[in-house]
């Protein structure tokens, strides 16, 4: 099924080639072109090409610019002269593209929000939030003594984040940062942005915001080096999120550097490591105001702080209570 309006705006975005001249739908329609017609349209379209960003070259804007901000040439140009770090310019253009989508759509009805994701409340799940509450008994226990944060809200929060560390993303947090730190140039994100001929006050902010959002990527990027060599990371085995959080707790990689925490006194903060995760989150937590006995609706601030989603802080709480209330009082403190 294909609603017109959906059909005319796909239509609408076909390139010039596809579409048929007024001439030729005249010979079209003799006979002889109806046949034609009907073979055209059922022969399958051949499938479209994948993007293929160009290899040589493509990264020295950047590379120059991470050397001039005080990183070893040298180690760059190995770096990102490696098969596995590629530019996608389409990274950036999915972002703009839902942006837009935003901001063409205000006015219009939205959908509503779910008051919780009832998916991390099902017995499978918290069978294993018990289970971590349990084998990191004694991080949580660390974690609280310092940040003054409850076991069972590290432990939500980190089921909701990464479900507790088994899915940390799979994408390259390099090559995401830094295909959106590149692609400030706005000639490589155009091709593939989805709506044409926007107004010029639209246009403009449009290469405003993706630069914005280069500028927040190129700090993210520079911030995911450091932490990759403090850590002892090789930076391009780093798996990430759509937009480059990593870590059990997805810490965007400043965040990383700022609240990153070592635990398990290895020397080294390393976010994929359950203990040191688990500091971190409640160190992040505290410096965003955390604060022991604090009303349900102030931990729901922080948490917002977190990920500015209120369905995710309640899901978080939900799950909290649930963890809570397998404890008995004394256990848990509350």
């Amino acid at each position: 099924m294909c609603p017109w309006t959906a059909c005319e705006r796909a239509l609408s975005r076909l390139p010039a080639r596809f579409l048929l001249t007024s001439r030729a739908v005249h010979i079209l329609a003799r006979p002889f072109g109806v046949a034609l017609l009907l073979a055209l349209i059922l022969v399958p379209a051949p499938a479209p090409a994948q993007f293929q960003a160009p290899t040589q070259g493509v990264w020295s804007p950047l590379t120059r610019r991470l050397a001039e901000d005080g990183f070893d040439p040298v180690a760059l140009s190995a770096l990102f002269s490696r098969a596995e770090v590629r530019f996608d310019p389409l990274i950036m253009a999915r972002k703009m593209n839902a942006l837009l989508e935003v901001k063409l759509s205000v006015g219009k009805p939205k959908p509503e929000a779910p008051e919780l994701y009832l998916s991390y409340l099902n017995p499978f799940l918290l069978m294993q939030a018990r289970g971590f509450l349990d084998t990191q008994r004694t991080a949580l226990r660390e974690a609280r003594t310092r940040f003054g944060v409850p076991e069972e809200i590290v432990t939500a929060l980190l089921l909701v984040e990464t479900k507790l560390g088994r899915n940390v993303g799979n994408k390259s947090a390099l090559s995401t940062l830094a295909s959106m730190a590149l692609a400030g140039d706005f000639s490589l994100v155009a091709p593939h942005i989805e709506y044409r001929d926007l107004p010029p006050n639209l246009a403009l902010w449009l290469r405003w915001r993706t630069a914005q959002k280069a500028a927040w990527a190129y700090k993210e990027l520079k911030a995911l080096l450091v932490y990759a060599k403090s850590a002892g990371f090789d930076p391009a085995s780093i798996p990430g999120s759509v937009y480059g959080a990593i870590g059990i707790c997805q810490f965007m990689p400043t965040n990383a550097v700022r609240y990153g925490m070592d635990l398990d006194g290895d020397g080294r903060v390393d976010l994929f490591n359950p203990t040191d995760a688990v500091l971190s989150t409640a160190r992040f937590l505290a410096a965003n105001g955390w604060r022991a006995n604090m009303t349900r609706e102030a931990q729901m601030t922080v948490l917002y702080r977190y990920n500015h989603s209120h369905p995710y802080t309640r899901t978080i709480m939900a799950v909290a209570d649930r963890l809570r209330d397998d404890e008995t009082p004394a256990e848990s403190g509350w």
